[in-house]
This record gives structure tokens, sequence and C-alpha cells, in this order.
């Protein structure tokens, strides 16, 4: 079971161990070299199965028109498109992203598509949200949080701006959990993920991180215990793809 970053003055960026002050930088870099061609990425690597994930993620969700969503890691904004449609013209969601650039091509790409009106766009990091407290009803992130370096400190920022009822949703990689999977899975993650990050990206150094940031994140149950220590309740999650990937889900009472 892989264990929450240490207590120190370090911490993980992919299998290294590097000062914590530093992983916020190379996490950055990595986002500003693949933000263009992230999308074009996502639906390669994962055959375009990722789509019915995040479908799935707004599925749980339950929103509900007229509320207020954040949407975190709001990356290239697949999320907050789909939950902007779920809280219609009377709701709002924010899609917010530490990465500028990464925000930046999700705020073109979804004011190319016309959608508009009920999104807004704020750069911040998970850790210390600049919001309210009590102020979302609901708030999402996908594949986000394993970049993150102290995801304890996030999990707890996002509890204190959820209003009682509201529900954190994670989408995020994690353990294979199906018989037989995970040598597969090493084998593709750690051979083919970074062949295709160079030929598509010109960056395999980017998605040999990604392959490495997936297994120093905390597995089901370990991310599960982390959610109920931040103050969630009736925590639960569902695992994708034979364990790939879990959506975790928890309320703030």
């Amino acid at each position: 079971m892989n264990k929450p970053d240490q207590a120190d003055d370090t911490t993980h960026f992919g299998f290294q161990r590097v000062p914590v002050a530093e992983k916020a930088r190379k996490v950055a870099r990595v986002f500003d070299s693949v933000a263009a061609k992230y999308d074009v990425m996502n639906d390669v690597m994962s055959f375009g199965v990722h789509r019915l994930w995040k479908r799935f993620a707004i599925e749980m969700s339950v929103v509900r028109p007229g509320q207020r969503i954040l949407d975190l890691a709001s990356g290239t904004g697949d999320l907050a498109t789909l939950l902007a449609g779920k809280a219609g013209p009377s709701g709002k969601v924010i899609a917010s992203d530490i990465n500028a650039s990464m925000l930046g091509v999700g705020r073109s790409r979804l004011v190319d598509r016309g959608i508009v009106g009920n999104i807004h766009y704020v750069q911040a990091n998970a850790e210390c949200l600049p919001f309210p407290d009590s102020h979302f009803d609901c708030i999402t992130i996908a594949f986000g949080l394993r970049n993150v370096t102290d995801k304890d400190a996030a999990l707890r920022s996002m509890y204190r701006v959820l209003r009682p009822g509201g529900r954190l949703l994670v989408l995020e990689f994690s353990k294979p959990v199906a018989p037989g999977l995970k040598p597969v899975y090493d084998a593709y993650s750690f051979n083919l993920l970074p062949l295709m990050g160079k030929l598509i990206t010109n960056d395999a150094a980017s998605y040999r991180y990604l392959a490495e940031s997936i297994r120093m994140h905390p597995d089901q149950e370990t991310l599960k215990t982390m959610m109920q220590h931040a103050g969630f309740d009736r925590c639960e999650y569902f695992n994708l793809a034979g364990g790939i990937v879990a959506l975790h889900r928890g309320y703030k009472l």
C-alpha cells in the first residue's frame, strides 16, 4: 500500500525525492511542456476511454441546476464543460488550475466552442484555496491530485470550502486490482507511454513522470483514509478499468 508523502522537507516527484519547494516548479514545467497536445495525448494513451471515466464522475456528482461547482486541476476543461451543462444558466462553475498554461489552453478551448456564461477561471493552488468557507456544493478534481505536493493539506482545503451536504469527487489513476493486469499495465506505462510522448509531444520525460507519479499516488484504501482524516464522511470509491482508475467520493456533513 502506498503511503502519503512524508512530513519532512522532501517529497516525491515521480520516483525521485526532491525538496518540497521544487516539486510545484517541476510539475509546472511538465504541464507547460504538454499543454498544447494534452487532449490529443489523453485520447491516444487511454484509447478515448478517459471521456467515459469523466462522464461517470459527472453522473456520480449529482450536480443540479443552480449549484456552485469547483473543478480543480481543470486543465483543458473536459469536466468543467460537462459540469456547466449540469449546473445550467443559474449555476456557476469555477475552473481552477495551478498551472497558467493549462488554464489558458482550457479557457481558449471553451471560449472557441462558445461555452461561456456560467464558467469562470481562477488560477489557484489546491492546498490553499482562495474561496470562502462553505462556498461550493460540489468539488471535482480529475487526474490532478497525484501532482499536488501536500495532498492532506489540499483535502482539508477542499473540505473547508465545501458547504455542509456538499461532496468531493476525486478521479485519479490508482492500483490495478484485476488479476493479471498489473504486469501488462506496467509494461504499457513504462515503455509505450514515453514513446507516445516522444512521438506526439516531443517529450518522453513528461510521460515517464506520469507513469512514475501514478505509482507513487496513494492506492484506493489509502486515499479513502486520507479523505476521512480530512473530515469527509461516507467515503467510498469505485474501481474503473480494473482499478487502473478509481473514483473516490466523500461528503461534508
